[in-house]
């Protein structure tokens, strides 16, 4: 984004992280703006990437994968072409929700969710046999969701 984010832009993020269905005039009455502006601003962020998705948070035991599982993968050796084919094929595999490139005893982390554990057994064999580059997962299984969420503290 090439101008900074200003304190009505900040305002409006608040906002729309926790609930992103609020017409522009209830965001307008909120921040001190006009529906327009409100509008504008959005339409500025969405097509600069400060918004990268609007999106529904469903609710995994209603949607049938109940569990929740951490993954970390070890990849064979410092192999960044392997870091970026892994990534095109995980972005395609919908259980597979967020992976995150770590320092320490493991390479990857990998939040997985599915119905039960032969689901998730299933998915480390597909992680396992389509990137030969991964040569170990360490799993952990989540016993109860403490606090889940994407918020972005605006700054």
């Amino acid at each position: 984004m090439s101008e900074p984010l200003d304190q009505f832009d900040r305002s409006i993020l608040e906002i729309v992280q926790r609930d992103c269905q609020h017409k522009a005039e209830a965001l307008a009455e909120k921040v001190g703006l006009s529906a327009s502006s409100v509008q504008r601003r959005l339409k500025r962020m969405r097509e600069s990437g400060v918004i990268l998705a609007e999106i529904a948070i469903v609710d995994r035991k209603i949607a049938g994968t109940p569990m929740t599982f951490i993954a970390g993968m070890e990849i064979e050796r410092e192999n960044y072409d392997a870091l970026s084919r892994f990534r095109v094929w995980a972005d395609k595999q919908d259980h597979i929700q967020q992976i995150y490139y770590v320092t320490g005893s493991v390479d990857l982390v990998a939040i997985i969710t599915a119905e039960d554990v032969d689901q998730y057994d299933d998915i480390t064999a597909g992680i396992m046999s389509q990137n030969p580059q991964i040569k170990r997962i360490h799993t952990n299984v989540v016993l109860k969701d403490i606090k889940r969420g994407m918020f972005v503290p605006i700054k």
